[in-house]
């Protein structure tokens, strides 16, 4: 009988053992909107800087494949320094579908509101509550720290066949420097020296002018606001 007493015992210690160790076995996590960032690696080609592994939208959206079918979005250098300081970012509900192309933030600047896209297909289900509460962090570092949502999408190989990386990405910035010097030649906002725009050109331009910037480079007319009017009791 004690023999069969310490065999049940032994039994018992070795079941409970194989299951604490199964229990501390690392599991793989999924990453969140809390996960500190990685600081991309930059790559200059053409003149332009360009991080290494981003896609970007012909309108100015970047994404970034972060496994898992986590598609982390934001706006390029470009935009950001077309906007200049960047007032308030309203961002489409969280887990709402978005498609590539469509609607997915309004960026205030200037009093005026800009529509930027989504680069890509799926639900928003993380945001960058820091950046759009300090929307400087989008203009200081657009490509780590002011990142704006994640996106899951199923899709991201196809989609990623609309977007542009690697020496694509890098001639198609620098083509956008050169269309806007053009288009803005006879404005005093650009830089002397050649180089990119100073910061806030967008709202700095004749409104004609303007409307017609957003209109190449976001595909969106900029909407300035209605403003209330007091009716009299």
């Amino acid at each position: 009988m004690s023999v069969l007493l310490v065999l049940l015992m032994f039994a018992l210690v070795m079941i409970l053992g194989h299951l604490f160790k199964r229990g501390e076995q690392p599991s793989a996590t999924v990453p969140t909107e809390s996960a500190r960032r990685v600081r991309p690696l930059i790559e200059s080609k053409f003149g332009m800087d360009v991080p290494q592994g981003y896609c970007f939208h012909p309108c100015h959206t970047w994404a970034v494949d972060e496994g898992w079918q986590l598609i982390r979005v934001g706006m390029d250098r470009f935009a950001v320094n077309l906007f200049g300081r960047i007032e308030h970012i309203d961002l489409a509900g969280l887990y709402r579908w978005v498609r590539q192309g469509q609607k997915l933030m309004t960026i205030t600047v200037g009093g005026i509101l800009v529509d930027l896209p989504s680069p890509v297909e799926g639900a928003l289900t993380a945001v960058n509550r820091a950046a759009l509460e300090n929307p400087e962090l989008v203009t200081t570092d657009p490509f780590c720290e002011g990142w704006i949502a994640v996106i899951k999408s199923h899709c991201f190989a196809t989609d990623k066949k609309n977007l542009m990386h690697g020496a694509m990405a890098a001639q198609w910035m620098r083509d956008s420097f050169v269309e806007l010097r053009e288009m803005c030649s006879q404005s005093p906002v650009l830089a002397q020296d050649g180089g990119p725009p100073l910061a806030g050109v967008l709202n700095r331009l004749s409104p004609e002018l303007r409307n017609r910037v957003a209109k190449v480079f976001f595909l969106a007319v900029p909407v300035v606001p209605a403003q209330p009017t007091n009716q009299a009791a």
